[in-house]
């Protein structure tokens, strides 16, 4: 037997007269679902000498609405002697819920041909069937009701018209409807602050922040994770200080943006409070929390803990398989990366265009050049999945490092979609790797066209010419830089003692503790030298004596940074530092003997990846 699926709008007190129990006669006046199978029982219940009242009310506007049938519907509500509006109303909510959202509007306009007189809720409805649609035309006019009929005072619907006017876009209408509203909730300024966020102006958020007179969790959220999106990390672990000391304990919304700026900064001591924190809260068996978990302690350098994270999943999503084989890409374990991968596809989980980037860089950073190739043919043969943009990049960043870079060339050329400049550069990298000036030369070509003011590419293609002591193209590269406009990213390094971050960077002297650090590394030089440390002045690529390129090393930012550590840490205990670029030659050799001196294990996220120096060693092989 057929069923309305919108008998669970029967809210009208008229629908009370049905018998509570069912039986067959019950169920006949619930077996309509045309207004043909209406007609034939309201046929019977006169045959039956059945009243009216005894038919399900709503359910008879709902099988009416937008048919010729319409008017006969309003002919059973006055012989009931109900008020139709109460029915209509019914209908237009759940048409405004369904997926069919259009028809709320259609029937509030034939509500009005037949002098139906809309009230607040029948606006209520319309409006968020306009808000599914993002009909800002028809809102428009429904504004207009508002402020016919006097809703002026009701906040619901003022809300509403501003959330509508700012998701469709016309955000210009939606300030002056807010900044015209004499009363305004938490949920009018939440609305706004979520617009401006989506739109990329979070200064005017923040603005709008602080304005508020009351803030809820919603609101603290909002802009922790606005400020997250926006590539503002500090800016949003502040933030969720700041609501600390206001009283208010974060959600499992609120714990995901806050692990999230942690794994961006690099800031363990935050993140492994949060992780606390949910845990007590009985956060853990939510999948966006352990998943962000998963990044984050893999972005922090803690590879285990994130693998602890992974093993106690109850639930474990493509998101939380892809982030965990990303991580051990990331810490050069590209073997431990296949395997998991492998274990994916036994337990039964697809994967996603993230899951093969993983993978790609798991074989781009150990140089595994064939299994490469397979994972890159395998997306489209197996899966069904069309390579990104970012896959291209790690192939021609794969070839680039083996040294292939013939290879990389005819990729780049042989690409389907364009090339962006993420290409060309993975192949200027392999360039100065592998010191082919020529087509370094062509790379740069083509990125001054697409990426003109990334300082990066021109710093590589002057250090290449440096390194083949060719000075006056060097001298050229650094003039078209300033005629350009384009200034050089200083390089920094940091670290977070006691919840504490100290930047440093390169011959940085204005730290408390400066004159302690050279001390310090004046005297771990001496061990390593007895190692074998012979300083590689080669990468200073400066027109200099030899003694000024020693110093120059001994300065650089990561080294600055290790010393502090090693300075003010527990021994025995692991040192994270983050670095801003790549890396340098000569930091990475002196890092893997100081790991095997002082007895620490060492880790560096640098720009690519993370570098796990212990025992004398790199996670890399050396190979990055």
């Amino acid at each position: 037997m057929l069923c309305s699926p919108y008998l669970h709008l029967r809210l009208h007190h008229g629908d009370s007269h049905l018998p509570t129990s069912r039986d067959p006669k019950t169920d006949l006046l619930h077996s309509f679902n045309t207004p043909f199978e209406l007609k034939q029982v309201h046929a019977h219940l006169i045959k039956t000498s059945v009243p009216l009242t005894f038919l399900p009310l709503t359910q008879v506007a709902l099988v009416c609405a937008l048919t010729p049938s319409f008017s006969y519907a309003r002919r059973i509500f006055e012989r009931v002697e109900e008020p139709d509006l109460f029915f209509w109303n019914s209908c237009l909510k759940a048409f405004a819920e369904s997926d069919r959202p259009n028809d709320a509007v259609l029937l509030f306009y034939q509500l009005r041909q037949f002098d139906v007189f809309p009230n607040s809720f029948t606006l209520s409805f319309v409006l968020k069937a306009c808000l599914h649609l993002l009909d800002v035309g028809n809102g428009r006019i429904l504004h207009g009701y508002v402020e016919k009929l006097g809703f002026n005072s009701n906040l619901f619907l003022r809300n509403t018209i501003v959330h509508l006017y700012a998701s469709s876009g016309e955000m210009a209408d939606a300030r002056l409807l807010f900044d015209k509203m004499s009363q305004r909730d938490v949920v009018t300024w939440n609305i706004m602050i979520t617009q401006l966020i989506k739109r990329e102006d979070i200064e005017g958020a923040y603005g709008l922040f602080l304005q508020m007179p009351e803030r809820n969790l919603r609101s603290w959220t909002l802009m922790i994770a606005g400020y997250v999106q926006c590539g503002k990390p500090k800016e949003a672990t502040n933030l969720f200080l700041e609501m600390e000391k206001v009283g208010l304990k974060p959600n499992e919304v609120t714990v995901v943006a806050v692990l999230a700026a942690c794994a961006d900064l690099g800031d363990l001591y935050l993140g492994s409070r949060i992780h606390e924190y949910s845990s007590r809260s009985g956060f853990g068996k939510d999948v966006r929390v352990s998943n962000t978990l998963i990044d984050m302690y893999v972005k922090c350098g803690c590879l285990e803990d994130a693998q602890e994270v992974f093993n106690e999943m109850e639930e474990r999503t493509v998101v939380s398989w892809s982030a965990m084989i990303q991580g051990l890409a990331m810490h050069g374990k590209a073997e431990e990366a296949l395997r998991l991968f492998s274990e994916m596809i036994r337990a039964g989980v697809k994967p996603n265009w993230v899951t093969f980037l993983g993978l790609l860089h798991a074989c781009s950073h150990m140089g595994l050049i064939d299994e490469g190739r397979n994972f890159f043919a395998s997306m489209t043969r197996d899966y069904g999945i069309v390579p990104r943009i970012e896959h291209y990049g790690c192939m021609v960043d794969l070839l680039s490092r083996a040294g292939l870079l013939q290879d990389a060339h005819e990729f780049i050329k042989n690409m389907p979609i364009k090339p962006n400049g993420v290409v060309w550069g993975a192949l200027l990298g392999g360039c100065k790797v592998h010191k082919n000036i020529a087509l370094a030369e062509e790379a740069i070509r083509h990125l001054s066209e697409l990426d003109p003011l990334n300082d990066g590419y021109y710093v590589v293609l002057s250090n290449i010419y440096a390194q083949a002591e060719r000075w006056e193209d060097t001298a050229q590269v650094r003039k078209l830089m300033r005629d350009r406009g384009v200034k050089k990213t200083p390089g920094w390094s940091s670290i977070t003692v006691d919840g504490i971050c100290h930047e440093f960077v390169a011959g940085d002297e204005s730290h408390p503790q400066a004159l302690e650090i050279f001390q310090t590394w004046g005297k771990l030089l001496e061990k390593m030298k007895l190692k074998g440390y012979v300083p590689n002045t080669s990468v200073v690529l400066l027109d200099m004596e030899e003694a000024g390129k020693e110093k120059f090393l001994y300065r650089h930012s990561e080294k600055l940074a290790l010393v502090f550590g090693l300075m003010n840490t527990a021994a025995g205990t692991p040192i994270h530092i983050r670095k801003n670029l790549r890396v340098c030659e000569d930091c990475h050799e002196a890092f893997k003997l100081i790991s095997a001196i002082v007895n620490r294990e060492i880790i560096v996220r640098d720009r690519n990846r993370f570098h796990c120096f212990k025992d004398g060693s790199c996670s890399c092989r050396d190979y990055w």
